[in-house]
C-alpha cells in the first residue's frame, strides 16, 4: 500500500507572522497524526518571507513535542550549509527525545540565493562538492563509535538516525544508490527529471545495513477542495508564490484571486505549468484519481504532499481530503 506523508514549507501569510506558522504546523502535523498519514516532514530555506522552516531541528522538536506518534523530519535539511557534527548532534538530540521518530532527509543544495548561502557558510569553497563525504560524515556520527574514535556526537552517537537524500535531479538519485538510502525527489517543484531518477534509483540501488531494497518517495503539490472551483482559486495562491520565486522576489503566501490565471501572459502560465505537473487539484474525485495516476506513473513507496494553501482550515480541509484518497492506493 502507498502511504501519504505531508511537507510543510510552514508558510507565512500575507499580513501574518512566523508565531502564527508555528502554530498552523502544529494544527497540521496533529491532523495528519490523526488522519495516520506516515510523516511529517519541515523543509529548510532562508531568506524567504513566505517561509518560516529556516531552524528546522528547532520547529521540529516543537512539533514533535505537540505530537505522540507520527514521524517527523527534515525534507530537508541542506546539509552544505552545515557542519556534519552539528547535524548529528542536532538529531541526535531529537532522536533522543522522540525516539523512533526521527527522519534526516539531506538535500544537496543552499535551499537559498548565493549570497545569503555566503551568509550561512562564511565560505562557499567546495562545499556541494563534499557532500557525499559529509553524508558518509554523519553516518558514522550515528553508528556506535569506534575503538579511539576522537570526535563523538553526543547526543547522537549509536543511534542510527534514519537517513534519506533527496533530489531534483539525477545526482541524488545515484548518490542515495550507491549509498543504499532512501530517496525522496522533490517533483512538486521540479517534475522533468522523475522517471529517469527513479529509474537510476531502482537500477543502481545498493542494499545497505539502513535499507535492504529501494525505498521511493516522491512529491505532488495538494489543492484539494470540496469543489472543483474552490480548489482552483485556492491554487491562485500557490502561482503568486511560483511567478514571484521565478522573478527573484520572493512573497508571503498570498490570498487567492479571482480571475489571476485568466490574466497570465504565456510566459508566467509556462512557469506555472512547470510546477504544477504533478498536483492533486480539485475535489475528492479528482484528487484521487491525481493519487492513483501518480502511483502509476512512479510506484512510489510514498507519496509526500505539499499543501500550499493561504486559509487554515481550507489547508487542514485538504489533507482530509487526501486522506480520505488512501484506501485507493493499496
Amino acid at each position: 500500500m502507498t502511504k501519504l506523508s505531508v511537507l510543510d514549507l510552514a508558510p507565512i501569510n500575507e499580513g501574518s507572522d512566523a508565531a502564527q506558522s508555528f502554530r498552523n504546523s502544529v494544527d497540521v502535523a496533529q491532523l495528519a497524526e490523526k488522519l495516520g498519514y506516515q510523516r511529517y516532514w519541515l523543509a529548510e530555506h532562508h531568506n524567504i518571507p513566505g517561509i518560516a522552516s529556516a531552524a528546522t531541528a528547532v520547529l521540529l522538536s516543537h512539533v514533535g513535542a505537540k505530537t505522540k506518534t507520527i514521524r517527523i523530519g527534515s525534507g530537508g535539511v541542506m546539509l552544505p550549509n552545515h557542519a556534519p557534527l552539528v547535524i548529528a548532534e542536532q538529531f541526535g538530540t531529537l532522536a533522543s527525545l522522540y525516539p523512533g521518530r526521527i527522519d534526516l532527509g539531506l538535500g544537496r543544495a543552499p535551499g537559498t540565493d548565493g549570497v545569503t548561502a555566503q551568509a550561512l557558510r562564511r565560505s562557499l569553497s567546495g562545499s556541494v562538492d563534499m557532500f557525499p563525504r559529509d553524508v558518509m560524515e554523519l553516518q558514522q556520527y550515528f553508528a556506535e563509535p569506534a575503538a579511539n574514535q576522537q570526535v563523538v556526537a553526543v547526543p547522537g552517537s549509536g543511534l542510527k538516525v534514519p537517513i534519506w537524500i533527496l533530489g531534483s535531479s539525477l545526482y541524488g538519485a545515484e548518490l542515495a544508490a550507491h549509498f543504499g538510502l532512501p530517496y525522496a525527489f522533490a517533483s512538486h517543484f521540479a517534475p522533468t527529471d522523475l522517471r529517469q531518477a527513479l529509474f537510476i534509483y531502482r537500477q543502481n540501488f545498493k542494499p545497505s545495513e539502513q535499507l535492504d531494497r529501494p525505498y521511493v518517495m516522491a512529491a505532488m503539490n495538494l489543492q484539494a477542495a470540496d469543489t472543483r472551483e474552490e480548489a482552483d482559486l485556492m491554487a491562485t495562491s500557490m502561482m503568486q508564490t511560483v511567478l514571484a520565486l521565478a522573478r527573484g522576489a520572493p512573497v508571503k503566501l498570498q490570498p487567492p484571486v479571482e480571475g489571476f490565471a485568466e490574466r497570465l501572459g504565456p510566459h508566467e502560465r509556462a512557469a506555472i505549468s512547470r510546477f504544477m505537473t504533478y498536483i492533486a487539484l480539485g475535489n475528492a474525485e479528482d484528487v484521487r484519481d491525481s493519487l492513483l495516476k501518480f502511483k502509476a506513473e512512479t510506484a512510489a513507496d510514498e507519496i509526500i504532499l505539499s499543501a500550499q494553501i493561504y486559509d487554515h482550515k481550507a489547508r487542514l480541509r485538504a489533507l482530509e481530503i487526501a486522506a480520505e484518497a488512501m484506501d485507493t492506493l493499496a
